[in-house]
C-alpha cells in the first residue's frame, strides 16, 4: 500500500509579494470597513496566509473624515488615553475625534483588530490613512478594494 504525503506550503519572505490596495471609506461604517482592512493587512485574503508570518498587503485608506457610525456612537463612543500619572486620563467622544484627528478613528479601529505582538505592530505599519482623496502613493499603482456597501 502506497502512502501519499502532502506537504503544506508556508509563505516565506523570499516568495511573498505584497500588493497595494486603496480603500474609499466615505459613507461606510467604521467597524465593517476596518475588519476588512485588518484582514487584508494580515493576508487572510490570500491562499498563502500563514499565521506566524506577515503575508499581508499594504492598504491606503482615503476619505477617513467621511466614515460613519451607527446609532448614537458619535456622542456615546469614547476614546480614552491615559498618561500614567494621577489625573492623566483624558477622553474624547467620536465627534470630537472626527474634528481633531479623523485618521485616528480608522487607525485605532484597525489596530485593535490586529494581533497584539511584534507581528501585529509590523502589519500596522503597512496601513496609510488620509483625509480627502489625495495620497502620495500613486507610484505603487494600488488596486481598488471594495468594502462595506457592495
Amino acid at each position: 500500500m502506497r502512502h501519499l504525503s502532502y506537504k503544506t506550503k508556508f509563505a516565506k519572505k523570499e516568495t511573498h509579494q505584497a500588493d497595494w490596495h486603496i480603500v474609499d471609506v466615505a459613507g461606510i461604517t467604521v467597524g465593517r470597513a476596518c475588519s476588512k482592512i485588518a484582514s487584508v493587512l494580515r493576508g487572510k485574503h490570500k491562499p498563502t496566509y500563514t499565521p506566524h508570518m506577515d503575508a499581508g498587503d499594504y492598504v491606503i485608506v482615503i476619505n477617513a473624515d467621511k466614515v460613519t457610525f451607527s446609532g448614537n456612537k458619535w456622542e456615546d463612543k469614547k476614546y480614552i488615553t491615559y498618561s500614567g500619572y494621577p489625573g492623566g486620563q483624558k477622553s474624547r467622544s467620536a465627534k470630537e475625534m472626527l474634528e481633531k484627528a479623523p485618521e485616528r478613528i480608522v487607525e485605532k479601529a484597525v489596530k485593535g483588530m490586529l494581533p497584539k505582538n511584534k507581528l501585529g505592530r509590523k502589519m500596522y505599519k503597512k496601513l496609510f490613512v488620509y483625509t480627502g482623496t489625495e495620497h502620495p502613493h500613486t507610484a505603487q499603482k494600488p488596486n481598488e478594494l471594495k468594502v462595506g456597501k457592495e
